[in-house]
């Protein structure tokens, strides 16, 4: 058992939970609670070790026992060393460091978003969780944006981090990729034409402006065309993740009727 603060293990969790920089240079990141951990482990992601306390539930044992006949490096920690690198009021008693993995994006993707100048991490968790569900193929994130692996936005992604094709890109690249595979390019505006009213059924990325600044100027050179969510009452606007979320499953409410 791993009773001190000290230890290698500890230290490399205390690390990546800290910094953008840290995992960048690492190659991985921190899962923290059951969940997540189950939802890293049906995917088969890759795995490089799990610490556990005595609190752990029921279902998270089954999830230790299962790893460890997989062969996954499981050891157990005091619950004083589990709550000095838990990044929750109330730690689960699991948390597994895992390898960054490519989830593959399809040939020829006609649905992408791209989250501009996204920093509430609530905010991005909450746009990657819709995504997985509204059938978005790749996430590309441009640089202003924050890290979609920082504690807070896995946790609120619930688990769309092991589905979903997520890119770190530049402008230069981005605009290749929706040059390439022949996207229409919206980007969230107020002003824009109503997206009740606008066919979202052809190839598209959809881009979705920060909460403080709205969108860069990188992306409105991008994007071809604008689209808004109508509001009744005085509501002036939405935040981005349920902005984001409500376009995304327009898209999706689109193209579900051309199936039918």
């Amino acid at each position: 058992m791993i009773t001190s603060n000290q230890n290698a293990k500890v230290k490399l969790v205390r690390a990546l939970l800290g910094r953008s920089k840290e995992r960048r240079e690492a190659g991985a990141f921190v899962a923290e609670g059951v969940r997540l951990v189950e939802e890293a482990a049906k995917t088969s992601w890759k795995f490089r070790f799990v610490l556990f306390d005595e609190t752990l539930s029921e279902r998270g044992r089954f999830q230790v026992e299962g790893l460890k006949s997989k062969g996954v490096d499981v050891e157990e920690v005091s619950t004083s060393v589990m709550k000095s690198i838990s990044e929750t009021e109330s730690p689960q008693g699991i948390l597994a460091v895992l390898e960054f993995t490519h989830v593959p994006i399809p040939e020829k993707p006609n649905f992408i978003l791209i989250p501009d100048q996204i920093r509430d991490p609530g905010n991005l968790g909450t746009l990657l969780r819709s995504a997985a569900a509204s059938g978005v193929q790749a996430v590309l994130l441009p640089p202003e944006t924050t890290d979609a692996f920082a504690p807070k936005v896995l946790r609120s992604g619930m688990g769309a981090h092991f589905r979903l094709p997520i890119r770190l890109m530049g402008w230069e690249e981005i605009e290749n990729v929706v040059q390439m595979e022949g996207l229409q390019v919206y980007i969230a505006d107020m002003d824009g034409p109503s997206c009740w009213e606008t066919d979202l059924t052809k190839p598209l990325a959809l881009m979705i402006g920060g909460e403080a600044e709205g969108a860069s100027d990188h992306a409105k050179k991008l994007a071809n065309g604008k689209i808004s969510i109508p509001m009744s009452g005085e509501v002036e606007s939405l935040n981005a993740g349920v902005a984001g979320s409500v376009l995304m499953f327009e898209v999706m409410r689109q193209r579900s009727g051309m199936e039918t």
